[in-house]
């Protein structure tokens, strides 16, 4: 039995990566609109922080006692997306001042280790993050809106979650496919 089964049907490593990097449309438009999500609520956020601030001292500006808890709601989606889209980017704070002196197999294989660490991470925040959403906050509602469940709060949570996982898939697979393709093929 041969080492490797595509290779037995005559299909070479660079072909199935090939074929399997046809998805990364997928990741893209994935990638854009999780960014555009995280735009929507920064302008959200300054909307309503700015008619906050100006309520107080304007008085014809409504200044609504639900604003505070509205605006740390979508920051909070804002801080655990944006680092979900860090993982694309391979922006993420990392100790790389070592890796000019490891072999370079060594570095490839440390970066896959660190991306099954992640990956792990995104499974358990999916996992614990969507049992504390559907947990504790659907037991409770915002202070200042009553009839919105607190599930909203805890939500971010498994959502960035599964935008870990989607991205990690990638950022995996490219590493897995640079120990077989050659940089600048």
């Amino acid at each position: 039995m041969p080492l490797c089964p595509f290779l037995e049907r005559g299909i070479g490593m660079p072909a199935i990566f090939e074929k399997i990097d046809r998805i990364k449309p997928a990741y893209d438009a994935t990638y854009k609109f999780v960014l555009f999500l995280c735009k929507v609520l920064l302008v959200v956020d300054i909307l309503i922080t700015s008619m906050a601030v100006i309520g107080r001292y304007v008085p014809f500006v409504p200044d609504p006692a639900w604003s505070e808890e509205v605006v740390l709601t979508c920051m909070s989606y804002m801080a655990v997306l944006s680092a979900a889209l860090a993982i694309r980017r391979g922006a993420h704070i990392r100790m790389t001042a070592l890796d000019g002196y490891l072999p370079k197999g060594l570095v490839k294989f440390l970066d896959i280790l660190a991306d099954i660490a992640v990956f792990a991470l995104a499974v358990i925040m999916i996992s614990v993050g969507w049992k504390y959403a559907t947990g504790i906050g659907s037991k409770g509602t915002y202070v200042s809106m009553p009839k919105v469940s607190r599930f909203w709060m805890y939500f971010p949570v498994p959502l960035a979650g599964v935008a870990m996982f989607v991205f990690e898939i990638e950022a995996l697979y490219n590493h897995v496919k640079s120990f077989f393709v050659k940089e600048g093929k």
